[in-house]
């Protein structure tokens, strides 16, 4: 009786002592950024998958652009949120670019971490990473790493990859499990799983290789371009597709443009049926990140992260087909090269939305931070986060986006300004292009001669010559218009107005849409004055 008594004593204080308490579940939401490389937005009519679980359940946004239309600068920006001239990264290779041009030691991944996320890479990173340094190098910031070295970066079998400081190969045999599509979605789904039993959130970047060209060579690759390995179970799946008609395949007057592209002969026969071969093969090389992108869902959705999980799936730049005489290729001005499908999906994402604002990857790392509370030192960003836009469709933010150019082979580097109805381009060798892409959207006939623009010209030259060199808030620049009250009717006045559209707001205010007339678009939004 008297052990009872004991007992009972004992469980009576157990249950009066309280016990310590749980730490509380992180409520911030994960991170998951998808990026393939070299993809086009035209491409992803061939992503049914991507755009069912992404798109029809996110946002849209159908004017997304790069900054830098090359795999390192715009790398590089999206893992700080500035522009190459800000971050340093110009080129591919050293000295100019490359993974050992970036200072690491203030990024997004550090920023995360440094938050209380759990941080994973997955796929391809920086190029020159293994190459500018040590291989089994890995960078701050990151709880784990599985990243392919260089050069086995661009084998879409027989890779290298570092493992947290340990390089590991696969694929060597061309078992089809080695795929390296098929791999890095597997290791994805694999980090989902673990991630998800611990507390804090998580931010995973997951960067497919496919569209870019890699080996091995198939046996209907062509001889004149390199072109990617698709997945031996999509071979052929779009054999016989044809690049869309765009008139400026071939471009037959190119008297307008730079000197360079002047310089480049016409597509012959040959070269064209190779362009149509890589098209193809692009096309089947997507197919298997898809699936990717449909598996990683379906992972978060089976952890039970799908619902506090921001994704966002994009490609680090665009492609040419044959547009102005460019059989293949990228980081110059003209829009298959910049532009670059952007979807979203999560936490603070309209479901089923589109959004027609200019946006660009220097928004990437911004609307990031916002979503995990996170703060970028040691940097200022020169984009914005994208949440504003995501929660007020009708807002627009007026600034001018920037494109800068890398030199390369027989091709100068350049700035360009782009508004949503001009983009105005300057090159080192003195070239200049002016194109009205409401009028010309092909980028056909540059305006940059004609005399009735030459006002037009000298603003926009103006605008680039500071945007080139801005910082932070200087980026984002609007135009000159304010709204005023004349008794409570609302009046705009601002430089170089075309139109204004004012139109009453819910909580007595006003919206007034204004277009410049150099195709900028800004809202202005105001309170009624008192009585009103």
């Amino acid at each position: 009786m008297k052990r009872r008594a004991a007992l009972l004593a004992i469980a009576a204080l157990l249950l009066v002592i309280p016990a310590a308490p749980a730490r509380a579940q992180d409520t911030r939401p994960n991170v998951v950024v998808i990026m393939t490389d070299d993809q086009t937005l035209e491409s992803m009519r061939a992503m049914d998958g991507t755009r069912r679980v992404l798109g029809r359940q996110g946002t849209t946004f159908e004017r997304a652009f790069v900054s830098n239309a090359l795999c390192c600068p715009s790398r590089a920006t999206f893992f700080t949120g500035q522009y190459s001239h800000s971050h340093g990264v110009i080129g591919n290779r050293l000295p100019q670019g490359g993974y050992g041009a970036l200072d690491t030691r203030e990024w997004l991944p550090v920023w995360l971490q440094r938050a209380g996320y759990r941080t994973i890479h997955i796929g391809k990173f920086l190029n020159g990473y293994g190459t500018d340094r040590p291989p089994t190098e890995v960078p701050p910031g990151w709880t784990e790493w599985s990243t392919s070295v260089d050069p086995s970066t661009y084998n879409y079998f027989g890779y290298t990859l570092n493992e947290n400081g340990i390089l590991a190969q696969y694929g060597l045999d061309g078992n089809p499990l080695y795929y390296s599509s098929d791999f890095y979605t597997q290791r994805a789904v694999d980090a989902i799983e673990r991630m998800s039993r611990g507390r804090e959130p998580f931010f995973l970047s997951l960067a497919y290789l496919a569209p870019h060209s890699g080996g091995p060579r198939d046996p209907d690759d062509p001889a004149a371009l390199p072109t990617p390995s698709p997945a031996p179970r999509h071979m052929n799946r779009f054999a016989g597709e044809r690049p869309p008609a765009d008139p400026s395949f071939n471009e037959l007057d190119v008297s307008d443009k730079p000197a360079f592209i002047q310089a480049r002969p016409p597509i012959n026969a040959v070269r064209a049926e190779a362009i149509e071969e890589n098209y193809e093969q692009r096309l089947e090389s997507l197919l298997a990140v898809d699936e990717g992108v449909v598996r990683v869902v379906g992972a978060l959705r089976e952890a039970g992260e799908l619902s506090r999980t921001l994704i966002m799936f994009t490609s680090d730049n665009g492609f040419f087909h044959g547009e102005h005489r460019l059989p293949n290729g990228k980081v110059l001005g003209y829009e298959p090269s910049i532009r670059v499908p952007l979807l979203m999906r999560g936490p603070g994402v309209p479901r089923g939305a589109r959004r027609r604002q200019l946006v660009t990857n220097a928004d990437l790392a911004p609307t990031i931070l916002e979503a995990t509370g996170a703060s970028a030192a040691g940097r200022v960003p020169d984009g914005r986060s994208l949440f504003p836009l995501l929660s007020d469709p009708g807002l627009e933010w007026g600034r001018d986006l920037l494109v800068e150019g890398t030199p390369g082979l027989n091709q100068p580097a350049f700035d360009a300004l782009r508004t949503y109805r001009y983009i105005y381009l300057e090159y080192d060798s003195g070239d200049v292009e002016l194109y009205d892409l409401e009028r010309d959207p092909y980028q056909l006939e540059s305006l940059h001669a004609d005399p009735r623009h030459a006002r037009l010209r000298g603003e926009l030259a103006a605008r680039l010559a500071l945007l080139a060199v801005c910082r932070g808030r200087s980026c984002r620049t609007r135009p000159q218009a304010q709204i005023s009250f004349r008794g409570c009717s609302p009046r705009v006045r601002g430089r170089r107005l075309e139109s204004v559209r004012v139109r009453a707001r819910a909580g007595s205010a006003v919206r007034a849409r204004v277009r410049t007339r150099d195709g900028r678009v800004v809202t202005l939004d105001r309170p009624l004055p008192p009585g009103c």
